[in-house]
Parts: C-alpha cells; sequence; structure tokens
C-alpha cells in the first residue's frame, strides 16, 4: 500500500521495525568496505573498555574511602597505594572512561554520518525518480520533513540504540555481577525490582508521551506545509493583500504545536519526577542494606560508598531511558516513512532490455496514442500525429483538448495507455529515459529558475559547459545583452524562482539552456503565451532561430504564433479533428478556422 493511503503514526511500532533495522545494517556493515567494519569493530572494543573502566572506577574509590578509614584489610593491593595514590587514581579512571567514550564516538563518528550521507542521497535520488502523478499529489513540504526526520532518525538511532541501550545494558549486567560477588545476591534483586518497577514505570508514561509527541509532530509538519506554500506563492499573496490571512493560517497551526507542546513538556516533568522517585526509593533501599553490613562489621564504609556509586553511576543513563525509548520508536516510525517512500514504486521505469535512444533525424510518431490519468476518464483518444525530421508541428485546441498531455507524454512523464510513441521508429518505452530526456529540450510556459546566477541557470542546460558557451547560448537567445547591462553580469542572481527577472527574461535564460543542451528534438509548451505582445514577438524570433535544423513540436494557445508552422494538428476533447498547413485550415472554414477569427476579434478589440 502507498504511503498516502497508509500513513504511519507514532503511538506504535511500525509493524516492519525489525525489517527497518535490517535495511539500516547494511549502511554500518557494508561488503564492499572493509575500513568501515574496521571501524565499527574498533568503536565496539572501546566501548567496552570504557565499560571496563566505568564499572572498575568505584572500587578505587572504596579502597581509598577505607584507607582513610583505617580499614586497609578488605582493600587488599589497593592498600599499597595509600589514600591520596588512590583518590588521584580514581580521577584519573572516571577521566579515563570519559576519554574512552570519546574515543569510541570519534572511531564511529565517520561511519554513522557516511551511513546518513548514502541514505540521504538515496532518498534524495528515488524523490527525483518519481512521476509526475505522485509529486502533483504530494506537499513538497510534507516530502522535505520525511526525508529530514527519516535521515535524522537514523542518526538518533546509531547514536543511541549502540551507544546507550547497549551500553546501559552492558553496564547493568557488569554491576550486577560486582554486586553478587562482592556482596551478596540480595543486592542484585533489590536493583533488579527497582530497575524493573523503573522499566515498567517509564515505557507506559512514554506510550502516552508518544501520543502527544505524533500530535505536536502533525502540528508542526501542518505548520511548516503553510510556511512553505505561502512562500512559494509570495507574488499570489501581495497581489491579494494576504499577509494578514496566511499569518492567522500560520499562527493557527502554531497555536496547535504550542498547545501540545505543553502537554508534552508536562508529561515530562511527570516521568523525570516518578523515575527520581523511583531511582531515590532503590538507592535507599541498598543503602540502608548496606549500612546494616556496616555496622555489623560485614562491610567497610568504602563498600558503603561504593555500592552508592554504582546505584547513582547506572541511575544517570537510567534518567535518559524514557527520552531514548521515545526517540527510538519516534526514529523507527520517522524511518519507516522514510523507507515506505523509497518503497514507492516509480510509476515509469526502464524497461531490463532499454537502450539508449538513437537520433538520426529526429523524427516523432504518435501512433494511436491512448491515454487517462484516471481509467473511468479518457484524455487522448487514439491520437495519431507524425512529425517529419526537422519539421515543425503544432498543436492547437482548446484548453482541456490534450495538448499539454501529450508534452508530458513525449518526455515520458507518464506512459501511454495505448498506442505507441516512437522517436525514429524506437518506442520511448523500449529506451532509457536518461537518453531520452537528453534527446529533447523544452521551453515551458514558465520557466522556473533555481535561486543562483543567471550563468548558473544557463549552464544547467549542459553539464561541464564552458563559460564560451554559455555566452554563446545566451547570444542566441538574444539576453547577453540584458546580461552584461547587470552590475554583476553573468554572477548576477536572480532571486527565488527567478522572480527578480521579468517574464521575457525568464524565458529568454529557459530558452539559452535549451540551446546549450543542444537537443535533436524541441517541445514549446505555450513558451509565449503569458507574455506582452511585443516580448512575444522578440522571444518567438529566438525560438524560431532555436528551432532551425531541429524537429519542433509546438503546444500553442495563440494561433498567431504558429501560422508558419509546416503542419497544424487540432485537437478537441482528445483526437485529432482536423490537419494541415494555416492556410489549408482556414481554407476548410473548419474548427482551426473559428478558432482563429475569434482571436483575431479579440486582438481587434484590445487593439
Amino acid at each position: 500500500m502507498s504511503l498516502r493511503n497508509k500513513p504511519t503514526t507514532s503511538t506504535e511500532l511500525p509493524d516492519n521495525a525489525g525489517r527497518i533495522l535490517m535495511r539500516v545494517a547494511p549502511y554500518l556493515w557494508p561488503r564492499e568496505h572493509a575500513w568501515v567494519k574496521r571501524r565499527v569493530v574498533v568503536a565496539l572494543v572501546v566501548l567496552v573498555i570504557a565499560k571496563m573502566v566505568t564499572v572498575g572506577t568505584p572500587f578505587l574509590y572504596k579502597a581509598a574511602v577505607d584507607s582513610l578509614a583505617g580499614e586497609g584489610e578488605s582493600a587488599g593491593w589497593l592498600m599499597a597505594y595509600g589514600a591520596i595514590g588512590l583518590t588521584v587514581a580514581y580521577g584519573v579512571a572516571r577521566a579515563g572512561a570519559v576519554g574512552f567514550q570519546q574515543l569510541r564516538d570519534v572511531v564511529f563518528a565517520r561511519v554513522g554520518q557516511r551511513a546518513l550521507r548514502q541514505l540521504a542521497l538515496e532518498t534524495f535520488t528515488h524523490i527525483h525518480r518519481l512521476s509526475m502523478r505522485y509529486h502533483l499529489t504530494r506537499k513538497t513540504g510534507g516530502l522535505s520533513r520525511i526525508m529530514e526526520r527519516g535521515v535524522k532518525g537514523v542518526e538518533f538511532l546509531l547514536r543511541f540504540m549502540l551507544f546507550s541501550i547497549g551500553p546501559l545494558i552492558l553496564e547493568l549486567i557488569m554491576v550486577s555481577v560486582v554486586l553478587a560477588v562482592v556482596f551478596d545476591l540480595s543486592y542484585v534483586a533489590v536493583v533488579a525490582v527497582v530497575i524493573g518497577l523503573y522499566i515498567l514505570f517509564t515505557f507506559k508514561v512514554t506510550e502516552w508521551r508518544v501520543t502527544l509527541r505524533r500530535q505536536m509532530n502533525e502540528q508542526d509538519t501542518d505548520a511548516n506545509q503553510k510556511a512553505i506554500d505561502s512562500l512559494l506563492n509570495f507574488e499570489t499573496v501581495k497581489y491579494f493583500g494576504a499577509e494578514a490571512r496566511e499569518a492567522r493560517r500560520y499562527d493557527a497551526a502554531m497555536a496547535g504545536y504550542e498547545t501540545a507542546a505543553v502537554k508534552t513538556q508536562n508529561s515530562l516533568a511527570f516521568l523525570n519526577f516518578g523515575q527520581s522517585v523511583l531511582i531515590t526509593a532503590g538507592l535507599i533501599g541498598v543503602m540502608v542494606m548496606a549500612a546494616i553490613g556496616v555496622e555489623q562489621g560485614r562491610l567497610s564504609v568504602g563498600d558503603f560508598v561504593m555500592v552508592n556509586s554504582y546505584i547513582i553511576q547506572i541511575s544517570m543513563p537510567l534518567n535518559m531511558l524514557g527520552t531514548v525509548y521515545r526517540e527510538i520508536r519516534q526514529s523507527l516510525v520517522d524511518m519507516g516513512e522514510m523507507f515506505q517512500l523509497l518503497d514507492q514504486p516509480a510509476e515509469v521505469q526502464d524497461a531490463r532490455d532499454a537502450r539508449r535512444l538513437d537520433v538520426q533525424g529526429g523524427e516523432v510518431v504518435f501512433d494511436d496514442v491512448r491515454f487517462a490519468y484516471d481509467p473511468e476518464r479518457e484524455i487522448l483518444k487514439g491520437v495519431s500525429i507524425r512529425v517529419a525530421p526537422g519539421q515543425k508541428v503544432a498543436l492547437v485546441g482548446s484548453s482541456g483538448s490534450g495538448k499539454s498531455t501529450i508534452g508530458r507524454l513525449l518526455f515520458r512523464f507518464y506512459d501511454v495507455t495505448g498506442g505507441a510513441i516512437r522517436i525514429d521508429g524506437q518506442d520511448l518505452r523500449h529506451v532509457t529515459q536518461d537518453s531520452l530526456h537528453d534527446a529533447i529540450g523544452v521551453v515551458p510556459q514558465d520557466t522556473v529558475l533555481f535561486n543562483d546566477t543567471v550563468g548558473y541557470n544557463i549552464a544547467y542546460g549542459r553539464d561541464g559547459a564552458s563559460f564560451e558557451e554559455i555566452v554563446q547560448a545566451a547570444r542566441a537567445a538574444q539576453i547577453h545583452d540584458f546580461i552584461m547591462s547587470l552590475p554583476e553580469g553573468y554572477e548576477t542572481r536572480v532571486g527565488e524562482r527567478g522572480l527578480k527577472l521579468s517574464g521575457g527574461e525568464k524565458q529568454r535564460v529557459g530558452i539559452a539552456r535549451t540551446l546549450l543542451k543542444n537537443p535533436p528534438v524541441l517541445l514549446l509548451d505555450e513558451a509565449t503565451s503569458a507574455l506582452d505582445t511585443d516580448t512575444e514577438r522578440e522571444i518567438q524570433a529566438a525560438l524560431n532561430r532555436a528551432g532551425e535544423g531541429r524537429t519542433v513540436l509546438t503546444i500553442a494557445h495563440r494561433l498567431s504564433t504558429i501560422a508558419d508552422a509546416d503542419r497544424i494538428v487540432v485537437l478537441e476533447k482528445g483526437e485529432v479533428v482536423e490537419e494541415g498547413t494555416h492556410a489549408d485550415l482556414l481554407a476548410r472554414q473548419g474548427r482551426y478556422a473559428a478558432l482563429w477569427a475569434r482571436q483575431s476579434a479579440e486582438a481587434d478589440e484590445a487593439a
């Protein structure tokens, strides 16, 4: 089931928690990288050494106290160092334990960061491979949060499961053995009961807190999506004077987050207090037993201090158990969402035997093409169009006739549900998507630019292009002179989505980067419909030059821009109703002639 149909909540571990852990394991123990395995082994060895030093440190504390209390007989050879020497050794041991812990982190850091980088890259790459249909049904803010939380979840899981839960269990086992050997099993029983109650209380309260955390995350995601949507539509917000409205929407989402966050904070206070009561009860219990042993002469004062040290020592990681448990659960859920995203199959995939597209002349053929976004509503109903090599063919028709759908199918954003699309006789479903995308240049109606320099946006047309090639493409698109008039020339930043440039300037940048790409097939998707008449003429001239020597498929709304096309195809409700040159179609007095007459009348009225 797809991610959007089955959202994972934070109130319970995902059913595939084991599979999630198994998917993370290869990043920590890869077959092809021996150095990663060595670092993991060294980190685990250092971890064990650190815990051995930590558990042994209270013995030095006990010996120092016994030396000061004159009870050296029970301390054995350690008493030879004297109280001062033992105190210094105790301090060195504590510092050593911390040092080994930090060394463990240093050794493992590169492994952990490499795993995060690989997972983030894999997720990022997969998101780009997903179909347009998937992206149209998802919110960009939600996708970015899934990716962000998933990667952070992996980081938390690696850090706390390997360096918190594992070491805590190892330390509890070591301390239990020490208590059983040095004292007796009654101490172990008290500690075990207290720890059992502590864990039970922690997990039960954490279950409740996870529900609150889920609500807080939902409010956080909602607020984040509203903020991103509002910022991406900055111009629209300004046009309608909706700043206050957007602020109210965002504040309403943040108010929900505030309420959930307060509940989460209050529940944390309750958890911390309950944990403190249980640990204190255990501490009192074992210390009373030790005090009785000292009074009876069975134990030394140092033993009393050592028991106290062990209980306080294990209480410190136990205090974090609730947080660790909750975060591990949340991390597994976040990772589950990320892995569900990774498991989301790409709707359009290369066939196993797919070959690179071999473009000879650039003939494009639509052979009885049928397509439907929704099975119950067919958009294209057997469209057949042939564009000969080097020919310019225009697609016209009213809104909803299927023009833009044909462009998307040519670029293979979707696969046809019937018929076939071929370039030089090669079915698009049998060639690699990379080679197909390399062969087609697209100039859309609204050119969206990266928030970078003009030069970067033009260079985006071909990776590795030289500055001379960028300038040549800019000259061909008639934008070089404009760029050079800017204070920083090609280093001028264009702003978010290119908002610092006018519509015509953005279109010229789009044309320039398409020319730099130098594709044999050119798709113009209503590339001038959003421009004023004067700018449209200038851009149209640039597009005509761009189309020289290429196969051009033009999707047009304004018929005046395609009157010079070699052939015009008129679509209506997903079917080809007319086809011919501009003069032929006007002479027929059919659908095209009616559209031409209507647009001419509108132009006359506007004039």
